[in-house]
């Protein structure tokens, strides 16, 4: 749906290319990066490459939520860095206002609308969860009656308002316009140009693409979910798949039947939790819920084919808004998430100090990759920052283990989860173990 729009054509590279940077994989991060980089360094040649299109992937499949929280979510983040979560939710607003700022001085039409976060109690135990929240400074609690007359649900026990911390966009068109803005600040990118090797042999960094060999002082890999360039990376994050479903444009009796009208995103509370939200011509996109991952690792086209997930997807928002049973779908898609097991970004350098990377966002990087893309360029340059001197970026995630394994492990978690959604809340032994050892999820 998001990419069903005309977007401008990037010729592959062809031949040699020199460049200072080369920035590999033109999601948010890689635009973010190669956009960042120009400003920073005007008089610098920068490249940036994909092996498809700009935005081809999650970039331009996600739900358009883009949250403050660099650590996916607070409680994530306090259990593993408890002496810089205060410092980490400030930068995490820092880079929200900034993202905001950068897209008003740019000029970008990405459909921004700063609406907040409006997270959903529809289980009795999830209620208290929302008062602790309220009572940590997360926001304002709503009881049934106020959550109610915001949206009209008859699965909503209670709310939680957080009316800063979240904006909405078309991810799309998001990707689209950094790429044009990346372009009028003297980036060059090229579509269907693959990197498929790295050599740091010399002096300079060589990467060979389908058709052309790249020379570059320094390399930014933001590849995200698909094969690191750098081996040894690759045991450090695996894909997930969701799935996404958008009805039809609502018209305004409809809409009527459900309020809405502060257009937040919501999210419920659950470990297997659904997001969703109103685009500029008032569908509901609808995702989330099942997080699939398949043996091996592999990322393949092929998986986001899977019918009964999307009739699941199709009954729990029928479920949820029952006063919506003449509503159809549109559209249905699905994409691969790259997660690790921190669920949040993580950072690295190689090849003596000139090729860094991130991996790991786990679903929440719409915002988070701006970020990243801005502690890639710190690292390269060298520089001290308060970014840089984060533990969340100088340590590194355990990795997964090799398969058999990790499938064994990610399918007995992904059980348990659902278990605790359905026993009010209560962790079994895995999930009991897994946090104790800091490898538990908390959505």
């Amino acid at each position: 749906m998001w990419l069903d729009i005309p977007r401008p054509d990037y010729p592959p590279l062809s031949g040699s290319v020199t460049c200072d940077l080369l920035v590999v994989g033109a999601g948010y991060t890689g635009l973010w990066t190669a956009l960042h980089a120009a400003e920073r360094h005007p008089d610098r040649r920068i490249v940036l490459i994909d092996a498809h299109r700009v935005g081809w992937a999650a970039s331009g499949r996600n739900g358009g939520f883009v949250d403050a929280s660099l650590t996916h979510g607070l409680e994530n983040g306090k259990s593993r860095w408890p002496n810089e979560i205060d410092e980490l939710n400030t930068m995490g607003l820092a880079n929200l206002d900034g993202m905001q700022s950068d897209i008003e001085r740019l000029g970008l039409d990405v459909e921004w609308q700063r609406t907040g976060m409006l997270t959903v109690a529809t289980e009795p135990h999830q209620v208290q969860w929302l008062r602790d929240a309220a009572a940590d400074g997360e926001g304002q609690f709503l009881d049934q009656a106020a959550v109610q007359s915001e949206v009209h649900s008859p699965t909503y026990r209670a709310g939680l308002f957080s009316p800063d911390t979240c904006a909405i966009v078309h991810p799309a068109k998001l990707a689209f316009e950094l790429a044009r803005a990346c372009t009028q600040a003297g980036v060059r990118i090229a579509e269907h140009t693959n990197a498929r090797s790295l050599d740091t042999a010399g002096a300079a960094v060589r990467v060979a693409t389908t058709e052309a060999v790249v020379t570059t002082r320094k390399v930014v890999l933001a590849t995200n979910v698909f094969p690191s360039l750098l081996r040894r990376n690759r045991l450090y994050t695996v894909p997930v798949y969701d799935y996404v479903l958008a009805t039809e444009p609502l018209g305004d009796t409809q809409l009527d039947r459900v309020g809405w009208r502060g257009r937040q995103g919501i999210g419920d509370c659950a470990n297997q939790f659904h997001y969703y939200r109103l685009t500029m011509d008032n569908r509901i996109v609808w995702g989330g819920y099942d997080a699939v991952y398949h043996f091996g690792r592999k990322v393949d086209p092929a998986y986001e084919d899977r019918p009964a997930t999307y009739r699941r997807l199709a009954a729990h928002f029928f479920l949820t808004f029952p006063q919506l049973s003449d509503v159809r779908f549109d559209y249905r898609w699905a994409g691969a998430i790259d997660t690790n097991t921190r669920f949040c970004a993580h950072w690295g350098l190689a090849c003596e100090g000139r090729v860094a990377y991130v991996n790991g966002y786990t679903g929440l990087g719409v915002g988070a990759s701006r970020f990243a893309a801005d502690v890639c360029l710190d690292l390269l340059d060298g520089d001290d920052t308060p970014r840089t001197r984060l533990e969340m970026v100088r340590k590194r995630p355990l990795p997964f283990p090799p398969e058999p394994l990790a499938s064994i492990g990610i399918q007995a978690t992904r059980w348990s989860l659902d278990r605790a959604d359905h026993a009010a809340g209560r962790r079994n032994l895995v999930l009991r173990t897994l946090d104790a050892v800091g490898l538990g999820f908390d959505s």
